[in-house]
């Protein structure tokens, strides 16, 4: 299996062993669960979500009370392309969530190949599948010959990234064959100069960006496309009218055209990432790749560091394709470090 498990969880299973379950990133439910010993509150290092999120704005009664206006919408969208880059607000289509578009890309062309790059985030490769596409994993580029290439970018769990060059020349080439090259730019707030927002519109060339991880706002469930005329056109009738709430439209807006915040935040989650992994590596913790706002450990014994981080309490992200993989987000604060720190210890690593 190329990526992470899609929503809820699984059993990891060896030679008809069961292991455990594969615990979805953010599912404390099943977490308490499987570690009913562990101490509260928990600490949920399972996602790349900004641990220190935007300070929401004040929201209107009426943004609660009404259908959002045409006009918020356009104000959401003029301000993600400010912030993105983006030539034109018109080349961007917004939803509730990224994942929702990822779910409805796949029924927005007929029926073909499909390469995603990995390993990497699952949805996308079972978004395609679903619709009927037939979908394979690749480790190389240059080998795709596919109809759509999928490609995420900084990628999940390991932080690879794609140069734009190569991403633009790769779109140019799926575009002589009537094909798309899909960019999941999910992470790329905290490596803006990997992004290839600026040239949306570029034949070929389909871009999905996600809010609520770099904001800390997932609750908000926001995401965007950026794409042709025609493409844009299609994901808006897709999702169709009032696809973003009122309240979600209103902290969008004002947080994607807050500049300061924005580097200041990109400054404090790469301060916390250093600080972060010589505190891993002082507990002889292998952090193998990542962005600022998730890293990527990989040890033989992350199983057993999996098990005392759960007894812990601290809930982190663990894989049935790399057994020797975990990704542990930020965490907020030292009391959170140090329990982490604690579990290391258990295990005298």
């Amino acid at each position: 299996m190329m990526a992470e498990s899609a929503a809820g969880s699984k059993s990891l299973v060896h030679g008809g062993r069961t292991e455990g379950e594969i615990i979805h990133g953010g599912d404390l439910d099943a977490a308490r669960s499987a570690f009913p010993g562990a101490p509260e509150p928990w600490v949920d290092l399972s996602t790349g979500i900004n641990p220190w999120p935007y300070p929401l704005p004040p929201i209107p009664a009426e943004s609660w009370a009404r259908l959002p206006g045409r006009a918020a919408e356009t104000a959401l969208r003029e301000a993600a392309a400010a912030c993105y880059g983006v030539p034109s607000p018109d080349r961007i289509a917004a939803a509730g969530g990224s994942q929702a578009l990822i779910q409805i890309l796949p029924r927005l062309r007929r029926r073909g190949t499909v390469a995603v790059l990995g390993p990497t985030y699952a949805e996308h490769a079972a978004g395609w599948a679903k619709a009927g596409h037939h979908v394979t994993g690749t480790e190389s580029l240059g080998a795709c010959d596919a109809d759509v290439v999928v490609v995420v970018n900084p990628n999940n769990p390991d932080g690879r990234i794609v140069p734009p060059d190569t991403l633009l020349a790769l779109a140019e080439r799926q575009a002589a064959r009537g094909g798309w090259l899909v960019v999941d730019e999910a992470f790329a707030e905290v490596t803006p100069g990997c992004s290839v927002a600026s040239e949306t519109g570029r034949p070929g060339l389909v871009i999905l960006r996600s809010f609520g991880k770099f904001f800390g706002l997932a609750g908000v469930r926001l995401g965007f496309l950026l794409g042709g005329p025609e493409l844009v056109r299609d994901a808006r009738a897709a999702v169709g009218p009032w696809a973003v709430s009122g309240p979600a439209l209103t902290v969008a807006t004002v947080a994607l055209s807050d500049s300061a915040w924005i580097a200041a935040t990109r400054r404090r989650l790469a301060e916390a990432t250093a600080r972060f992994d010589a505190r891993l590596a002082g507990a002889g913790v292998r952090v193998a790749g990542g962005t600022s706002l998730f890293r990527l450990i990989d040890d033989p014994r992350s199983a057993g560091l999996y098990s005392a981080l759960g007894r812990a309490g601290v809930l982190v992200r663990r894989f049935d394709y790399r057994q020797d993989w975990l990704r542990l987000g930020l965490p907020a604060d030292r009391t959170a470090e140090d329990r982490v720190m604690v579990a290391c210890e258990t295990l005298k690593i």
